[in-house]
């Protein structure tokens, strides 16, 4: 029977430092570590003009391996504010053709972070080298395809590093309102990123100033061999924003990110600390605005609404009657007697009766829409003038009188007519009398 191994016992200093072992190597540190160099990846505080300060880290954007946007701005957070954009890319014969791609794909990858359009961020290049070239205009393309498509036709100029005259320019020729430039009535950022990997070969410390005094806000970003003090010349305050710098090409593309931070607007109405009653609309300058449903009117401290009172504008057309509802809104009613139509507006006759100016002393009975006749109450009679009644009994009353009365001037005539004939028939006798007295006396002449 074989005899069992030996058990390996590990030193015990061994067991002490077998957790350090595990733990992965220290980075040496590199050129980047350099006092005075802005390492990527590093931010400095909020504030710098023409930008809204980043958003507080649950709604900060991750960056990805390559660089990209992670969710705030998904989360609707964080959107790009318009701005006039304008890239000053150094294409001088130093930079390599691989390395001009890297270029044009960090500027490609700007684009793709912002909301570009008429209305919103317009974007031109300026190629440089000892010469100037515009490749597009800010009023050129309005749309990110069209955009990408423009800025990987472009080629290497190769010679000379003329950043000085790149920046005038951009600020003589792009930042034009002819070139697509929006007035100063817009409050649109105006925003330059340089792109050198080289030291300018003209004076650059002046038009830079002047770039920046007439509003625009100057990015530098430098690579490899680039100069820092020169880069500080040309950018904005302050520099710790507005500077950047990489060792190389292969790594710029993941500034993207950074300028897409830079550039973001927080959407406070999305944070849901607007305080609105109805409706928050955030402003194309990272702020927001409260506003009413309509039918409402936005009190005075700007974030409550109260509802209209549309009746006492005059203007809701009602014919009779305008009511206001609960809602913000009204309707339209009608006086007694009369119905709404089918306008909701006007109104139209329906009982005359109703109206009280019908004149009947005892009842009013509608014959429809427009008509209508009086009647009396039991015991009564209409009179002639179809509007007042009398109570029967006196309605007889009347009657009795009225036929004595007519028999008394009928016997008053037939005594005055009898009368006249008596003194009718008298006369008669008189006139016979004497005719006959006369007859007789010729008789016997």
């Amino acid at each position: 029977m074989p005899r069992p191994a030996p058990t390996r016992h590990l030193p015990g200093l061994l067991l002490l430092l077998w957790p350090l072992l595990l733990l992965p190597p220290l980075a040496a540190p590199g050129p980047l570590d350099r006092p005075g160099l802005r390492r990527l990846g590093t931010r400095g505080p909020g504030g710098s003009p023409g930008r809204s300060p980043a958003p507080a880290a649950p709604t900060r954007a991750p960056l990805s391996e390559a660089g990209g946007p992670g969710g705030a701005r998904g989360a609707g957070v964080c959107k790009s504010r318009p701005l006039d954009l304008v890239f000053i890319i150094d294409s001088s014969r130093s930079v390599r053709p691989l390395e001009f791609t890297k270029v044009k794909t960090f500027v490609s990858q700007i684009i793709d972070t912002l909301d570009i359009g008429a209305a919103n961020t317009r974007v031109a290049v300026v190629n440089y080298a000892s010469t100037v070239k515009i490749e597009f205009h800010l009023q050129t393309y309005s749309d990110k395809q069209s955009l990408k498509q423009a800025v990987a036709r472009i080629t290497p100029l190769s010679t000379g590093t003329m950043s000085g005259l790149a920046i005038q320019t951009a600020m003589d020729e792009a930042f034009t309102v002819e070139a697509g430039a929006r007035g100063p009535a817009s409050n649109i950022p105006k925003v330059a990123i340089i792109v050198t990997d080289g030291r300018p070969q003209d004076q650059v410390t002046e038009v830079a100033a002047r770039a920046r005094a007439s509003g625009i806000e100057l990015y530098a970003v430098g690579v490899d061999r680039a100069d820092m003090e020169s880069l500080k010349m040309m950018a904005s305050e302050p520099l710790d924003e507005h500077v950047f710098y990489v060792e190389t090409y292969g790594v710029i593309e993941k500034l993207s990110s950074r300028f897409q931070e830079t550039f973001c607007a927080i959407d406070k109405c999305a944070l849901n600390t607007h305080g609105c009653e109805h409706v928050c609309v955030s402003d194309r300058t990272g702020s927001y605005h409260c506003e009413c449903y309509e039918g409402y009117t936005l009190n005075e401290d700007r974030k409550t609404c109260s509802a209209q009172d549309k009746c006492a504008l005059g203007t809701h057309g009602c014919q009779h009657l305008c009511v206001n509802d609960r809602n913000g809104s009204y309707h339209c009613e009608c006086y007694e007697g009369y119905t709404l139509n089918a306008d909701k507006k006007t109104c139209t006759v329906r009982d005359k009766c109703t109206l009280g100016s019908h004149g009947c002393q005892h009842i009013c009975v509608s014959d429809g829409a427009a008509s209508y006749h009086c009647d009396c109450f039991p015991g009564y009679t209409l009179n002639e003038d179809k509007k007042t009644c009398s109570a029967i009994e006196e309605a007889r009353r009347l009657i009795s009188t009225e036929d004595a009365c007519g028999c008394e001037a009928t016997l008053a005539f037939q005594d005055k007519v009898s009368s006249y004939l008596q003194r009718l028939n008298t006369k008669l006798d008189d006139i016979l009398k004497k005719l006959q007295i006369n007859e007789y006396g010729q008789i016997h002449r």
